[in-house]
């Protein structure tokens, strides 16, 4: 080829190659309209994992977008406050909240199932529920009566028992206690003696100290580290029975999740689904260096005795069973998980639990 037609022809492809760029760029930008949304978190900043969950998700649909679809994440209280925030975005005051669906347990039982109950599920059982065994859907023919679509967005696996000032051995030594525990689990509690609080997180640590309050139960060690419980109430009990993996959500006003281009609802159930897997490899990497640091810190780890956990359960299945009676959508939602924590038990026996049982006793014996 001489020098002229190459130079004819190369020019020829970059004057069709411009085009195709002119041509691509506006079907790009009506591929990625702009869209800015509002998040109200239910978390602090200072939760840094947890309240970080829902910049992750925003982080992650920016990107995707070529910066076209914005999320705004404000914690709570700069909006709303943070047990409002479902409300918030029913009412179409924000198009999204990052929220623990439990939060609203008190409007209906069935909210609480979304996240966690007693004696339910942990995180790795939740989250095949919720992918595999429907849980999204129902939870989301429960949430569309409210104007509401959600999707998991995180969980910080199996919580701990909470912080008490003297330890407690029997049945017999709940009586009488004062403890902060959120909704649900209250009501299960209340039925062995406890008087069930509700106080605000920053609340917490004066209330022990002053002995308002016998004990307490907030997330699990790299969160509780923060709060400094071990120097007021020292016994740290485990496990956090109420929260075998809560599920924190994404939740979204329907009218305003249903506008979306079908691109821009796969990158939010991808980005969502990203985000629900992060939070918790973030709790299972930071949460052993901080329970090393709360007990060098004084903190004395205690399990609930098998009495106390059996006494738990049997008043817990007769609120199951009471709610089953009068609550036509909790009933539908609880059959479901019920019927998939049988099998999932059964399995988790098998090689799952032998195997970390092995690698547990390895542990101890100082060889890992």
């Amino acid at each position: 080829m001489d020098r002229r037609s190459f130079i004819r022809k190369a020019g020829a492809a970059g004057v069709g190659a411009a085009a195709a760029t002119a041509l691509a760029a506006p079907a790009i930008a009506q591929s990625n309209p702009k869209v800015t949304w509002r998040l109200a978190s239910s978390f602090p900043k200072s939760l840094d994992t947890i309240y970080g969950g829902a910049e992750v998700f925003s982080k992650m649909v920016s990107e995707a977008t070529d910066g076209n679809f914005q999320v705004q994440v404000f914690a709570a209280g700069e909006i709303v406050p943070g047990l409002q925030a479902a409300d918030a975005a029913a009412a179409g005051t924000v198009e999204a909240c990052h929220t623990v669906s439990y939060y609203y347990w008190g409007k209906n039982p069935t909210w609480a199932l979304g996240a966690a109950v007693p004696f339910a599920l942990n995180a790795r059982g939740m989250n095949a529920w919720q992918y595999h065994g429907g849980g999204i859907d129902l939870f989301n023919e429960f949430l569309a009566a409210q104007n509401l679509y959600g999707l998991p967005g995180g969980n910080t696996g199996v919580q701990m028992g909470g912080w008490f000032r003297k330890e407690i051995k029997t049945v017999a030594d709940l009586s009488g206690l004062k403890m902060r525990i959120g909704g649900f689990a209250g009501k299960v509690v209340e039925r062995l003696g406890v008087v069930p609080q509700q106080i605000a997180g920053g609340d917490i640590y004066p209330a022990l100290e002053k002995g308002t309050i016998d004990a307490a139960e907030w997330v699990g060690p790299y969160d509780d580290e923060k709060l400094g419980f071990q120097k007021v109430a020292p016994f740290y009990y485990y496990p956090g029975w109420w929260e075998g993996g809560p599920t924190v959500h994404l939740i979204f006003n329907k009218a305003k999740y249903d506008e979306l281009p079908a691109a821009y609802k796969a990158l939010v159930h991808t980005a969502a689904q990203a985000t629900d897997a992060d939070m918790l490899q973030k709790y299972d990497f930071l949460n052993p260096t901080a329970i090393r640091s709360l007990v060098a810190n004084g903190a004395q780890l205690r399990p609930f005795s098998p009495e106390i956990l059996a006494a738990c359960f049997d008043k817990a299945n007769e609120v199951y069973a009471e709610m089953e009676a009068s609550n036509p959508e909790f009933k539908k939602i609880w059959d479901s998980i019920k019927a998939f924590r049988k099998d999932y038990y059964l399995n988790m026996q098998v090689a799952e639990y032998n195997y970390d049982t092995f690698m547990m006793v390895q542990q101890r014996a100082g060889k890992l």
